[in-house]
């Protein structure tokens, strides 16, 4: 029996699947004494450092979970999990942490680096253990905005593994049978399955920490210990909408059209494709439902399965996004964006991605309507940043001059159809049916100083061409925040890919149809970043 400390803030179903896959009944912890009569604790890793504390301290858990800690009993903290082992942390620099480890959780700088850390980053081990042995040179998925940073007379004691990011901070602790990972190891494939099956099948074994890497594991003579790098992410979309028979189908529009002979384009079945994407290597998988909600988006059962059912196969992160917005329905009843978001992070979601509403909102905050009450602000303010994305879908606008608009313009290399050399990437919203006065360079920065953790930048001009991602949208939208850039639409071949990685340092990028219509295989696209010198996950 292995007991669960689902406090209510993000998806554990992941978890909760992985633990059932590997053949363990799961039970959650609801009382104090849940925690004190545990045989193995799992606390998973969603949700802000504050919002988790607090939740904790509402519940009474505090005092049992650091006294379950002290006695060395069998626990495995996943990201939030390790961070809130901590004394504190600067995401909420009021709120106490456990204590339990010395040492305070601080950001990742932003100067150089995307924040948050996302994707897959490989360990540096630094102690031998039964938990690690072996997959020293696999990657996990980490998705996380503050870090915990060795202090040798403080904490080296708790040591196990370190990644690099922006210089090196601590992935992993272990002290006799407490482990926390900065990982997710529900998202991590096959090799954090066995890592979980590892914590739940026996006394961990781990050797004192010497300060040096572990026999087996020293560079070559003369050789220096190269740094973890974080892999370039490849992602599958799936666009889900209901066909005319009423039945969940994954469909792919060209610029943003879905039918073909008068019927939706019917590319299978969204639990199938999902799961085997996810055999094909595929980093993560997005699901976009387009199906026009008519009434209100929690009534939209059989998306919610969908999610539900992937993530009892699926082991890497799941994003959902369509509807994600405030609703009243047809009684009456006010319904937030949070709780519409609630419901899919329950289902299996890891991250919601915003579309529209993220348009409307930032319309609202030229306005100077400022409430922090927008979608971004209240999903980002309870599961923290890295759970929002924003889904921008621009088109190009041409101009004969750049003095003939107050948007941001760029002097392009691919001219409109009167010769124009400049335009600005007009934000759109109703599925890319109907332009707003936003260009997605302002959206981009607005959404980030809202709490937003990635962009996920579309091109209706490029969407189903197979022409290549349009490289001067991401290099705009890039060099003008600091959160995660996935690159979407246009990819027809491996090349692009390669070529968006490298002219454009895009985080991400994503593809649908010609993974769908089998046309560019997941591998080879993997296969033509690492001979480009470009980090990887192995398909």
């Amino acid at each position: 029996m292995i007991s669960l400390l689902d406090y209510g803030a993000g998806n554990v179903r992941s978890l909760r699947n992985a633990v059932t896959r590997l053949g363990y009944e799961v039970k959650d912890v609801r009382t104090q004494e849940d925690i004190r009569g545990a045989a193995r604790l799992l606390f998973p890793g969603v949700g802000a450092f504050g919002a988790a504390m607090g939740r904790l301290r509402e519940l009474g858990f505090v005092e049992p979970l650091r006294d379950y800690l002290l006695a060395d009993r069998p626990f495995l903290g996943i990201c939030i999990g390790l961070q809130c082992l901590f004394e504190g942390s600067d995401e909420s620099p009021d709120v106490p942490g456990l204590g339990v480890i010395p040492g305070r959780i601080e950001r990742f700088p932003t100067s150089a680096l995307s924040v948050p850390h996302m994707g897959w980053n490989r360990l540096r081990v630094r102690r031998e253990s039964s938990l690690l042995a072996g997959l020293e040179r696999a990657r996990f998925y980490f998705v996380h905005s503050y870090r915990a940073r060795l202090a040798a007379a403080a904490n080296a004691e708790w040591l196990l593994a370190e990644t690099d990011y922006g210089g090196p901070f601590v992935s992993a602790v272990q002290r006799g049978q407490v482990v926390a990972l900065q990982f997710h190891p529900e998202k991590s494939g096959i090799v954090g399955l066995e890592l979980l099956r590892r914590f739940l099948t026996g006394t961990l074994t781990l050797a004192p920490f010497t300060g040096t890497r572990p026999t087996g594991l020293v560079p070559e003579p003369g050789q220096a210990e190269p740094p973890t790098r974080l892999a370039k992410r490849v992602i599958a979309c799936l666009d889900v909408r209901s066909n005319d028979a009423g039945d969940l189908v994954v469909t792919k529009g060209d610029q943003y059209d879905v039918r073909e002979q008068g019927e939706v384009r019917n590319l299978g079945k969204p639990v199938d494709l999902a799961a085997r994407y996810y055999r094909e290597g595929a980093d993560e998988i997005a699901f976009l439902n387009i199906t026009a909600f008519r009434d209100f988006p929690l009534r939209d059962q059989p998306m919610l399965e969908v999610l539900k059912r992937t993530s009892e196969q699926v082991f890497v992160p799941l994003t959902i996004g369509g509807g994600i917005r405030a609703f009243t329905d047809a009684g009456g009843h006010s319904y937030s964006a949070l709780d519409v978001a609630d419901e899919y992070f329950r289902s299996g979601a890891d991250k919601i991605s915003i579309g529209s509403d993220a348009v409307y909102t930032v319309e609202r905050v030229r306005a100077g309507d400022v409430d922090g009450r927008s979608a971004i602000e209240q999903i980002a303010g309870r599961y923290g940043n890295q759970a929002v994305v924003i889904s921008i879908d621009p088109r190009r606008v041409y101009l004969a001059s750049p003095e003939d608009t107050k948007h941001s313009v760029i002097d392009t290399a691919v001219p409109g159809p009167h010769g124009e050399h400049w335009c600005w990437f007009q934000c759109t919203v109703r599925g890319g049916r109907e332009g707003r006065d936003v260009d997605a360079v302002e959206l981009a920065q607005i959404c980030e100083r809202l709490g937003a953790g990635e962009i996920l930048l579309n091109s209706i001009d490029r969407d189903g061409t197979g022409a290549g991602f349009d490289l001067e949208l991401i290099r705009a939208v890039r060099a003008a925040v600091r959160i995660p850039v996935i690159a979407s639409s246009g990819a027809g071949s491996p090349a692009h890919f390669v070529e968006a990685f490298s002219a454009t340092d895009a985080d991400a990028a994503l593809a649908a149809g010609i993974f769908h219509r089998r046309e560019v295989p997941i591998a080879q696209v993997k296969q033509a970043l690492a001979d480009a010198g470009l980090p990887v996950r192995a398909a």
